[in-house]
């Protein structure tokens, strides 16, 4: 057996009432933009409900954050060398400069993020436009300071989803790889990568580095990772706005299927757990989802500007729906978050773990049966507390260390055992009964003045089966307290 426990806190053993972790993995929204006004909440700062915050605009006035109805956003650049620009050394006003320093990279004239308007990047939205995730918020958990892992782009976030670490190896051998989150590769490079070893099982790029999977499979925890067929969201060139679409499945290119590149998960035969949605979609009906699961989407679902907000707001209810609706519901835990900012204004400074992060804050949620209902937590959080939450449930606290997991790496750090890392199990309640599960529509009221057609009456079909997924009919909700919403006490 590889691997032991590394931290120094008693795991609370109410967490093994958690069975089945599904991380849904969306794209490029800050968490101003989408919980900047949700009450309660460390968001924009305002007084008598007008920002007090200006950023600087090189073409003219400094610009507020401002209530944007749009659907479609165009968003900023967002690779390493912008989010340090848009922090600024800690003053958060570089979005404006950058989104617009960005505009000659755009290729598609009509693109929002192209526009010469007011910059979007100032914009938020409200639960006027994203009505289902700030009921998830009021129902379950909000954090509120959840950051990127890296201050960098979508690839390296990625990469540290499922490794804690992004790096670029010169060999197979696990120490010849070198810290790297500006982003190792790039799009086109490792999509060709992806597709040469799902199909020929040999590749020019080796992720040597170990990765969560490989302490999985020596406790014998299932997993799975589920791909949306589509396209990829974001470029290969991780500051520009726009670029050509390039296909994805689970079968074929793309940086958001990066565990076929993993050695690991060749040396233990488990490219077979890397499936299409369909197979969380029939999981997830017959009560037999693995006990962890990544869920990554197409472009047009992933809210990766300039997708619509409504259809990826679909498409992760629909992914909702399906696990409440799962004999396995009462044993799941969902942690629902974006990759990084997508240039978008947020007003917290990220706190300095090491040489790599942490990034922009993002919007997250916890849902599940016994998730503490209407909790804010303001826990200092990354990407890297999924992977504490998986290894203190499944591995009994054994973490991805090169001192003790049996493949060590040259890594920076364990991340999972930072000081300043919050812990999960902090937003359940594992005392109280499993709560029922809260179905919602996936397409609900909005005030966006447009939405994609095919939305307005019909499911997102999430690019797995032929026939769209029914929209879930909610359930009658019970009367609702006259309090105001509070974070609840202890």
């Amino acid at each position: 057996m590889v691997g032991g426990p590394t931290g120094t806190y008693v795991v609370p053993p109410g967490i093994h009432k958690i069975k089945h972790v599904i991380i849904i993995m969306q794209e490029n929204r800050s968490f101003d933009s989408y919980f900047g006004t949700y009450p309660g909440a460390i968001g924009i700062p305002m007084h008598d409900g007008v920002p007090t915050v200006c950023v600087p605009n090189p073409k003219g006035k400094c610009v507020r954050p401002y209530h944007d109805k749009a659907d479609i956003n165009g968003g900023g650049p967002h690779g390493e060398v912008n989010a340090i620009a848009d922090v600024n050394g800690g003053k958060m006003d570089g979005f404006v400069q950058q989104r617009d320093a960005a505009s000659s990279t755009c290729k598609i004239a009509d693109d929002p993020a192209c526009g010469y308007g007011t910059p979007d990047v100032m914009g938020y939205h409200t639960a006027a436009e994203i009505p289902n995730y700030w009921a998830y918020a009021r129902n379950y958990v909000l954090d509120d300071r959840m950051f990127e892992a890296v201050k960098s782009w979508s690839l390296p976030d990625h990469l540290y989803m499922v490794s804690a670490w992004s790096a670029k190896c010169r060999n197979r051998s696990p120490m010849s790889c070198v810290n790297d989150i500006v982003g190792p590769y790039g799009v086109e490079t490792f999509a060709r990568a992806v597709h040469e070893e799902v199909t020929t099982g040999t590749t020019s790029i080796d992720l040597a580095w170990t990765d969560i999977t490989w302490l999985l499979y020596a406790y014998h925890v299932s997993w799975a990772y589920y791909v949306q067929k589509g396209t990829q969201p974001d470029c290969d060139n991780d500051s520009a706005e726009t670029c050509a679409p390039v296909r994805q499945s689970y079968r074929t290119p793309g940086i958001w299927n990066p565990l076929p590149l993993f050695g690991d998960v060749q040396q233990d035969h488990q490219l077979k757990n890397i499936q299409p949605l369909v197979s969380y979609l029939r999981a997830a009906k017959a009560g037999t989802l693995p006990s962890v699961s990544w869920i990554v989407p197409s472009g047009s679902d992933s809210e990766h500007p300039p997708s619509s907000v409504h259809q990826g707001q679909a498409y992760v209810t629909a992914l909702i729906n399906a696990a409440m609706e799962s004999p396995d519901w009462d044993s799941t835990a969902i942690f629902l978050s974006w990759d990084d900012w997508g240039g978008f204004y947020d007003n917290v400074v990220p706190p300095a773990v090491d040489m790599n992060g942490y990034g922009l804050r993002v919007p997250a949620i916890v849902i599940s049966p016994y998730a503490r209902k209407g909790f804010i937590d303001d826990q200092t959080l990354s990407s890297d507390a999924y992977l504490k939450f998986i290894e203190d449930d499944f591995l009994g606290g054994a973490r991805l260390n090169p001192q003790t997991d049996g493949r060590p790496d040259p890594r920076p750090d364990v991340r999972e055992d930072e000081p300043i890392l919050g812990n999960l199990t902090e937003d359940f309640d594992f005392s109280q009964p499993p709560r029922p599960p809260m179905l919602l529509p996936t397409n609900p009221p909005t005030d966006s003045p447009s939405i994609p057609a095919f939305f307005v009456h019909r499911a997102p079909c999430l690019g797995c089966t032929s026939v769209p997924v029914p929209p879930a009919v909610p359930k009658k909700a019970k009367k609702k307290s006259s309090r105001p919403h509070a974070k609840p006490k202890g």
